[in-house]
């Protein structure tokens, strides 16, 4: 039977030097270098993602963490504060975001409320509430 001792996901970026700034400064997330490999953060909760650059780096298309929050208004207002930008879904089918880039949850969205946005290599992320 397979038993793993450990688990984590992780995901490539363009420059570690931009990718740890953003992830301590403008996140506050703990950040491990692993000299010649690339990086481990530290994620609410639990748990780890390994970051590593990767020379020929393509962003994801699909979203590589969602922060669950309380509130999402206050986490939205203090990131945008610190320089982060809300993507916005306007025009297209589905739920389309609101002045500050978040899909509320209603009618339109069965799910959770939640605002995404892009770290310095492109990656999709996300804070969401609502998400139990």
């Amino acid at each position: 039977m397979f038993k793993a001792k450990r688990a984590f996901s992780g995901f490539s970026v363009d420059d570690l030097g931009k990718a740890k700034a953003f992830y301590t400064e403008t996140l506050g997330l703990a950040v491990e270098e692993i000299p010649g490999m690339g990086m481990t953060i530290s994620l609410p909760g639990g748990g780890s993602h390994f970051v590593y650059d990767k020379p020929d780096h393509q962003p994801a298309t699909y979203t590589v963490l969602n922060f669950q929050v309380d509130d999402i208004d206050q986490a939205v207002d203090e990131l945008a504060g610190r320089g982060v930008r809300f993507e916005r879904t306007e025009g297209g089918p589905g739920p389309q975001a609101d002045a500050k880039g978040i899909v509320r949850s209603g009618d339109q969205n069965p799910g959770p409320s939640i605002a995404w946005f892009k770290d310095p290599a492109g990656n999709f992320m996300s804070v969401l509430t609502g998400a139990e």
